[in-house]
């Protein structure tokens, strides 16, 4: 039975944090059963089996890490039939999935965006030009949330990092192929993925590869009012687009295993992930009240390629002593070419026939390297380094009817980034007893960082940072499964090669709302001081009830800043002092035999996180940093049988608005995503999945305004119209 204690916080979390979902599972009584011991003598080769499926069953990464870590499984990645792995990470509590006009998504924890939230593949940041809409969860293993920092991984994750690892287990004779198909909100298309993996001898192997083509076709409206100092209206109009395109990836993960004479492994593992992009849309401007607009009618296309790969070479080296080394060497590339064209009608009073033409590459290389031991009595001691060096390349050719804009630059804007990174880290996870464990951390990392170009003079950019590390675990006496965490981080975020290019990229209809952009080579990283503290209660078999809170103070956050230089609008990054954010999160899930029972086979899920934030240096209220998600909240039930499962899950996101400057405000529209699957298995080789996403029908909206000198507000707002989806995905092994 419950004590009266944990019954009221268990009713206290479920009546605050509606039903959602969570992804793990906790098994603590597994730990604290006593092994049975049979009567008669048992063989010594059964006692042992028992005892290795006992010890595995005991530990669970979410309950018995000192560090804090969410770990979601490849059945919950896959459970949904999703096309991208941003889609599953929109169920994990704690994350909010942003994405104004439905691509392009952004991860954020803690309500911060993807700057403050590091996104790692296999522990490390993948190239720029990389994005989570074009990542098939079939080639992902599993992934790690970590809330609080680590010294083992780049400390750049003010909000948390995200960590996805690819395939690695090389089942022996594993082979399954998935053929899919989506249709709905004006998409459709087809998916297939397939696994491969075997052992041979020592050597063992294994392939994920997947594809997606989807055609897409939607309308979008968007309307813009403007008002004078009397707040009389001066200013209507609305824009009406129909808009078409074609989006296709490919994932392909290979690795490969060997298993040395001496016990050492040597793992080759690679990635390769290419995205072709196209887009059409014609716009139709009408004026009601005002100037008409600059270009009434308009044609816009997009162009876009994308490819990256990456391989990497791992050594694991275990000695005498109990002592392991474990070191990873990789190689990087990024290429991506963008052509976007501007057009309007040859009878158009204003003519229009542009053509931007983007190229990037990016190669670089990495090395990581640990070694482990366990030393004295229960310290697991860990040390190593992370170092990199990148090189990119960027030219921008801008035409107009044919001819450069730029004459004197022969082969257009041309810029070069170089990157060289050295980080040492070490750590001790020490248990003061069975129920007090201390993760103690320190890394210090260095990036220097050299823009050059044949439009800008050279500017070089040199950080370093030092993040102690500091988590500790409590399992509560005379308890089955209360335990208190508390942890002390020293975390950063460090501009990116965009933020610091002092390069100009203007924008054709120059106005406060559509501004040109302009790098700040002068930007300094921003630093963090991070506080977590929560208490878990694992109050039954798979239950869980989590209270936990969080702060982080930022100083030298950066904004942008939109002024008019006298001839144009501009863009530009600045740092603008310091910026306190807060959160609270509540987490509960729970099989309803925990409750009941004689309950059916039937999972509940729940959690909600709300966030508080204020910046110096921008007056008034609603000044959030980053445009914070205020308010999230996740809900989900899960029902499995031996042949058949179903679920749905239900995630909210609260708008607001954002005050960016003082004369700047956006407003984030509150998002509303209900999605439920089945999944029927015909036999153990052959199963079918569908899924339905946004029941509700909910459009992408995105909301503007700006209060232009000595005029009043212009309002400005874009609705991408959506509806509701459907996924089918035969599954087969052979």
């Amino acid at each position: 039975m419950l004590s009266p204690i944990r019954l009221t916080l268990l009713a206290a979390a479920l009546a605050a944090a509606f039903p959602a979902l969570a992804q793990d599972s906790a098994t603590p009584q597994a730990a604290a059963a006593p092994a049975k011991t049979a009567a008669a003598p048992v063989p010594e080769q059964k006692i042992q089996q028992v005892e290795v499926r006992a010890g595995a069953a005991a530990y669970h990464p979410r309950r018995d890490d000192t560090a804090t870590k969410i770990v979601v499984s490849q059945e919950e990645i896959v459970k949904y039939g999703d096309t991208n792995v941003a889609d599953v990470l929109k169920r994990v509590p704690g994350i909010t999935v942003n994405s104004p006009n439905g691509r392009n998504a952004e991860i954020r924890m803690r309500g911060l965006g993807a700057g403050y939230t590091q996104i790692l593949i296999n522990g490390e940041r993948a190239p720029n030009g990389f994005t989570l809409d074009s990542l098939s969860p079939d080639v992902i293993e599993r992934i790690e949330v970590l809330r609080a920092a680590s010294a083992e991984f780049s400390t750049q994750s003010v909000a948390g990092t995200v960590n996805i690892v690819l395939k690695k287990t090389a089942r022996s004779g594993q082979r399954e192929f998935k053929i899919g198909a989506r249709t709905g909100s004006g998409q459709h298309g087809p998916t297939a993925n397939i696994q491969l993996s075997d052992k041979l001898g020592k050597m063992s192997y294994s392939v994920a590869g997947s594809v997606v083509a989807e055609q897409s076709k939607r309308s979008i409206v968007s309307t813009e009012q403007g008002f004078d100092l009397a707040g009389n209206p001066t200013l209507a109009r609305q824009t009406d687009g129909a808009e078409e395109g074609r989006f296709t990836f490919y994932n392909l993960a290979p690795r490969l295993n060997w298993t040395l004479d001496n016990g050492d492994t040597l793992t080759s593992q690679s990635f390769v992930n290419s995205v072709r992009f196209r887009n059409h849309s014609h716009e139709t401007t009408s004026t009601s009240l005002g100037p008409a607009a600059v270009y009434p009618l308009l044609d816009s296309r997009v162009k876009s390629d994308n490819d990256v790969l990456r391989t990497e070479l791992n050594w694991v080296h275990k000695m005498a002593d109990g002592a392991k080394l474990d070191v990873k060497a990789s190689l990087i590339g990024g290429w991506n070419t963008t052509d976007n064209t501007r057009a309007t009608p040859p009878a158009a009073t204003r003519r229009v026939d542009n053509l931007v033409h983007l190229e990037a590459e990016e190669r670089g290389t990495t090395t990581v390297g640990k070694f482990s031991k366990t030393i004295m009595k229960d310290h697991a001691l860990g040390m190593g380094w992370d170092a990199g060096y990148s090189e990119r390349e960027d030219s921008r050719e801008e035409f107009e009817a044919g001819n450069r804009v730029f004459p004197a630059l022969a082969h257009g804007e041309e810029s070069r980034s170089r990157v060289a990174r050295l980080a040492m880290y070490a750590q001790d996870e020490w248990s003061l007893t069975p129920r007090w464990s201390l993760y103690l951390g320190a890394r210090w990392e260095g990036i220097r960082t050299t823009t050059s170009g044949n439009t800008f003079v050279t500017g070089r950019s040199s950080s370093n940072v030092w993040s102690p590390v500091m988590q500790t675990l409590f399992k509560i006496p005379d308890t089955k499964g209360d335990q208190l965490r508390f942890a002390v981080t020293r975390t950063y975020k460090a501009p990116s090669f965009q933020q610091l290019i002092p390069r100009r990229q203007t924008s054709i209809d120059n106005r406060s709302t559509d501004p040109d952009y302009a790098g700040n080579p002068d930007l300094k990283p921003e630093l963090a001081l991070g506080l977590d503290a929560s208490y878990e209660l694992y109050w039954a078999e798979g239950a869980l009830v989590s209270i936990s809170g969080s702060m982080r103070r930022i100083d030298d956050y950066t904004r942008f800043l939109v002024n008019f230089d006298g001839a144009r609008w501009v863009a530009m990054p600045v740092n603008a002092g310091r910026a306190m954010t807060r959160g609270l999160e509540l987490e509960t899930k729970f099989p309803l035999k925990a409750v009941m029972k004689d309950a059916p086979a039937i999972d509940l899920r729940a959690s909600l996180s709300a966030n508080w934030s204020r910046v110096d240096g921008v007056p008034g209220p609603d000044n959030r940093l980053d445009g914070q998600t205020p308010l999230s909240a996740n809900l989900g039930i899960d029902y499995k049988r031996s042949d058949f499962s179903t679920g749905a899950s239900f995630a909210y996101r609260q708008g607001g608005t954002v005050r960016i400057s003082e004369r700047q405000t956006s407003f984030i529209v509150a998002r509303r995503d209900l999605e439920a699957y089945a999944l029927y298995k015909f036999n153990p080789k052959q199963q079918l999945r569908v899924a339905l996403s946004n029941l509700l029908g909910q459009d992408f909206v995105s909301r503007g305004s700006f209060v232009e000198e000595g005029r009043g507000p212009i309002l400005r707002q874009t609705r991408f119209k959506a509806g509701p989806s459907l996924r089918a995905t035969l599954e087969l092994k052979f």
